[in-house]
């Protein structure tokens, strides 16, 4: 299944001329599914700029109350109810306060989406699981309330060769079916064949971990374990760590401190702050080197940055 990520908005506390703010979104394309994980103010007109289609949206995943992370959640709720296709429920998770936010807006702005709204309010560990993903979250340390979350995808059975099976002379048909599941057949010439000496090596599940706001934290490294993406916040460079410090946020040291302990594979920063991007982004450079003198395999998010989570590293790509 494929897991793909796109940046709608990669600054932090407001808007900038070449940056919205926070929102991520997780496209599944096999299940015609869209996460969203925070959801800025602007983040509808983001969407509209990209190929997402909002219609398919199913779950968003709030990692704390600030404005710049829930701000665009209403009117994208909203907007959602006129488009074709948008009346599949839409589940919401976040901290304490969030349900009430929801509940207030819609009744004051009298909005009556055509389609349910759920909001849960979440608790360290297990938010949401099917047979395809498992998503946590942890506590982060921030200002107010704020969690992490992961995604992780369930293992997959290992691919049927069936180069060899044909070799072994066994025909396409439902008989594939039952080796495919690890199952055994037997042959019209009496042979007994198992599926498990015609499928490769269980492929491991990968998993994608999205920090919000933090500053560094042992939970962040915890839930950050062996992730194939590690996207997290880096809002300020080292030289502004007394900032950072005060506000609660992470340097771009701190976040690819995180990513070498956790033994993540890939980095990607974002929710930058405002003061690094002016006149064209004359300091985005430096934060890129900070983060890649401790964790080389790190690199900058922009807006509309899609990257798409590989199974393997000779699987890579990004644009």
């Amino acid at each position: 299944m494929r897991m793909k990520i796109t940046f709608l908005g990669t600054s932090s506390g407001a808007p900038s001329r070449h940056r919205n703010i926070s929102s991520i979104a997780l496209q599944l394309p096999q299940k015609a599914t869209l996460w969203l994980f925070d959801c800025g103010e602007g983040t509808q007109h983001q969407a509209l700029r990209s190929t997402l289609r909002i219609s398919q949206l199913e779950r968003i995943f709030i990692t704390h109350l600030h404005g710049d992370h829930i701000f665009g959640l209403l009117g994208l709720l909203a907007s959602r109810s006129l488009q074709v296709g948008g009346v599949s429920p839409v589940t919401i998770y976040g901290p304490q306060g969030l349900s009430e936010y929801v509940r207030q807006s819609l009744h004051w702005s009298q909005m009556r989406p055509g389609y349910p709204i759920e909001v849960r309010t979440i608790t360290p560990g297990i938010v949401f699981e099917d047979e395809d993903f498992t998503v946590r979250c942890t506590p982060v340390q921030h200002r107010i309330p704020a969690f992490a979350y992961s995604v992780t995808e369930r293992d997959q059975q290992g691919r049927f060769d069936a180069d060899k099976a044909q070799k072994m002379g066994i025909e396409p048909g439902p008989i594939y079916g039952t080796l495919k599941n690890g199952g055994t057949a037997t042959l019209a010439d009496g042979r007994v064949v198992s599926g498990a000496d015609l499928t490769g090596p269980t492929r491991a599940g990968r998993k994608f971990v999205f920090s919000g706001d933090t500053t560094y934290c042992p939970n962040m490294v915890e839930i950050a374990q062996n992730a194939d993406l590690l996207v997290h916040e880096s809002t300020y460079l080292e030289e502004d760590r007394d900032l950072a410090e005060r506000a609660s946020h992470s340097t771009a040291m701190m976040a690819a401190t995180v990513a070498k302990e956790a033994g993540a594979k890939r980095l990607i920063l974002t929710h930058f702050s405002a003061r690094y991007d002016a006149d064209g982004g004359n300091r985005m450079a430096d934060l890129l080197a900070e983060a890649q003198a401790v964790f080389p395999s790190a690199q900058l998010a922009h807006d509309f940055l899609t990257y798409e989570i590989p199974r393997s590293e000779n699987e890579r790509s990004n644009e």
